[in-house]
């Protein structure tokens, strides 16, 4: 980041600029991480809220728990994106290093942390529910509904405020001349084992889990398929209905191939999403702990530039998902399109030809009004031939 020196913290917990201070390393990239990520917050927070109200559409509309972890991942953005981005990378650069009591900083960074606890572990909850829902569907009806999803959530967002409190202590790896501490360095392995590799491991765990079940159930479709089959209507005899199948198996298999593609789409899209999260933070994971052991952030400008490279990179994590689910999700495009008033979206089209189409009953067109004649011709010729039908019987 920019190094604006802060007067009071300096004043306050350094002591006077030494040689090595003068040393100290510089932001390679000047003003660029200000711009990226006011451009990031520009773009992610209306993205987000517009996520949010889509999926609250849909979790009113079908009452399903899939909906409402959906919900409490972009909830966990919006707030990720307030206090790292918009607080802590923009607000602290431009104002918060300057006269300000340390205290404030330190707050601000466990609020940090706890919301990005909440972003990452509200993902875990989603991966559960897929795995019981593939792996085990008939425990997933009994156990899945939407009040139990709400506890859930709550308890993760609770949890995760009160994992950020330790974090009040992390020290500013950009201006901290001093060598990592046993204090820092218990807070750093705290931090990446909370935000990368446990949560990366429930999600290999689980993702493997449930990709072996769909691998396993494809196999078994194929199986059936690739038996013996009667021949159509035996003996020569023509089909019933038709030929092409039984009409009674039709509904069924039908209805399972709707059901498999249905899981397969949301499958593709947790496995996006977790996919998506362990390639953005695995660098910021790496140059955390190449700091701890290695070259410091305060002394090599190379570390600098790619702990700020790794930064921008995991933070581009809360603004991905709506394109995943607008990718993976027909539902998910359908209610964008009914949110969004676009033009060239088929629904407007639709209500710009019901406006068009509604003064036509008073100013009846020539080509309405042939109908009309046409249908009333049709009736008299109806009634006429009915008459004489009657005519005749008698």
């Amino acid at each position: 980041m920019i190094d604006w020196p802060n007067v009071t913290v300096a004043a306050q917990l350094a002591p006077p600029p030494g040689p090595e201070e003068l040393k100290r390393s510089k932001c390679v990239l000047g003003l660029i991480p200000v711009v990226y990520y006011s451009a990031l917050l520009c773009v992610g927070v209306p993205v987000n809220v517009l996520t949010a109200v889509v999926l609250s559409r849909l979790a009113c509309r079908t009452q399903k728990t899939l909906y409402y972890y959906l919900l409490a991942v972009t909830g966990s953005d919006i707030l990720s994106q307030l206090f790292i981005i918009f607080v802590g990378f923009l607000l602290e650069t431009a104002v918060f290093h300057r006269e300000v009591p340390a205290l404030l900083l330190q707050a601000v960074s466990a609020a940090e942390f706890a919301a990005n606890h909440a972003s990452i572990w509200s993902t875990v909850p989603l991966t559960v529910d897929r795995y019981v829902a593939l792996c085990h569907p008939l425990l997933h009806r009994q156990i899945s509904y939407p009040e139990r999803a709400r506890r859930v959530i709550a308890a993760v967002l609770a949890l995760s405020l009160a994992s950020g409190v330790p974090f009040f202590w992390w020290s500013d790896v950009w201006r901290s001349s001093r060598a990592p501490s046993a204090l820092d360095a218990a807070l750093i392995w705290t931090h990446v084992v909370l935000i990368y590799f446990l949560p990366c491991s429930i999600f290999l765990v689980l993702n493997s889990l449930i990709v072996r079940t769909l691998r396993a159930s494809h196999r078994r479709q194929q199986q059936q398929r690739g038996g013996p089959r009667p021949a159509a209507g035996g003996g020569g005899e023509p089909a019933a209905g038709g030929g092409g199948g039984c009409p009674e198996d039709a509904g069924p298999q039908q209805q399972r191939r709707r059901r498999q593609r249905r899981l397969g789409k949301t499958t593709a899209m947790l496995l996006a999403i977790t996919s998506a999260f362990s390639v953005l933070w695995a660098p910021r994971t790496a140059v955390v702990i190449y700091h701890l052991y290695g070259a410091s952030v305060h002394l090599d400008w190379r570390v600098h530039l790619a702990y700020d490279l790794s930064n921008m990179l995991a933070m581009l994590n809360t603004a991905v998902n709506f394109f995943l689910y607008c990718f993976v999700s027909r539902p998910f495009r359908q209610t964008v399109r009914a949110v969004l008033p676009l033009p060239w979206a088929p629904g407007a089209r639709c209500q710009r030809g019901a406006l068009r189409r509604q003064p036509a009953p008073a100013h009846a067109s020539v080509s309405s009004l042939c109908s009309g004649k046409y249908k009333r011709s049709q009736r008299d010729g109806a009634g006429q031939m009915s008459l004489r039908g009657a005519s005749h019987a008698v």
